[in-house]
């Protein structure tokens, strides 16, 4: 009967499954974790397979609303990108933080690399879902150079681009032996603490013109990419603040969240199943969120993002005449 059929289609017990799942209970052992039924009365739809088709249905519904959100009303200066490997897959998430210091999970994409054009293909969902290009914005990155060109394709010179300290520092280390970790390490952040750009620009050049000669692959490290390490400095955003948008500390968590959260999946079966679990963990981490420590510095930092795309703007007018 059509009233039948409507009841089992809005049993609460799918989100009970989904809810079951995403804390740690497999498949197999869910109808353990359910209350015992009276005598005589037969459970119905615990076996793993209807868990399981349950669990993908109660997901896909919830992802696909949470991916196609409309951005146009939310005002975001700074967005922060990081991907995360799965299997043989690459989940790309973009995290945006508005003026107010709250965070919102603004997409995700996936692929085997985090390359151009799965980026870009991330980038233009966004905008199609509303996300204003009209506006300088900061983008804090890992470093990878398909998230750095997508940048660059979809938002232009508008786009200012900080470079993950832990990622840079990461590197750095990687090409050098242990008991010559401390000290660069010590050198490189009082470089990062100078209060300009400038100041900070001299040690570090400073320092790899001292680590050339017996680690040149250190000092090459040092140098790539040496401005975008320093974007927030020649910004002038206050300490607080600068800590936070220094890293992409805020993905990695998220990731953490995942890696947590998806510990009892012993078989990922394609890019879908990865796509599914880490939308819904977004959706779980971002009812949580908590606003950024520094963010009443947010005003301060958007309003010299207003004047960076004046001054872009006057500039290109000038060519132009």
């Amino acid at each position: 009967m059509p009233t039948w059929e409507h009841m089992r289609s809005e049993d609460p017990l799918k989100a009970r499954i989904a809810e079951q799942i995403l804390i740690g209970v497999t498949t197999r052992k869910y109808a353990r974790s359910l209350e015992p039924l009276p005598e005589g009365v037969e459970s119905e739809g615990i076996s793993r397979s209807s868990v399981s088709r349950h669990f993908v249905a109660r997901t896909g519904e919830q992802i696909e609303k949470f991916l196609s959100r409309n951005l146009s009303e939310i005002d975001l200066p700074v967005v922060m990108v990081d991907g995360i490997h799965i299997d043989d897959h690459v989940l790309v998430v973009a995290l945006g933080i508005d003026i107010s210091g709250k965070k919102h999970v603004l997409g995700l994409a996936e692929g085997s690399t985090e390359n151009e054009e799965v980026c870009t293909n991330l980038f233009r969902s966004m905008l199609d879902r509303g996300l204003s290009a009209d506006r300088t914005r900061l983008f804090v990155i890992d470093g990878g150079k398909g998230i750095r060109k997508a940048i660059r394709t979809v938002f232009g010179s508008s786009a200012l681009i900080q470079r993950c300290h832990i990622h840079k520092m990461r590197n750095v280390l990687g090409c050098l032996p242990e008991n010559r970790h401390g000290s660069v390490r010590t050198a490189i952040h009082d470089a990062w603490n100078e209060p300009t750009k400038e100041k900070a620009l001299l040690k570090l050049k400073a320092l790899a013109k001292r680590l050339k000669v017996e680690h040149p692959g250190a000092a090459n490290s040092l140098l790539e990419g040496l401005d975008e390490t320093l974007t927030i400095l020649a910004l002038g955003v206050p300490h607080a603040l600068a800590t936070i948008l220094s890293s992409t500390n805020a993905i990695e968590n998220l990731m953490g969240t995942f890696r947590h959260i998806s510990k009892n999946v012993k078989r990922w079966r394609g890019g879908e199943m990865a796509v599914r679990w880490a939308s819904t963990v977004l959706i779980i981490a971002e009812k949580r969120f908590r606003r950024i420590r520094g963010y009443k510095d947010m005003q301060s930092l958007n309003a010299t993002l207003k004047r960076y795309c004046s001054n872009i703007s006057l500039d290109n007018h000038s060519k132009v005449a």
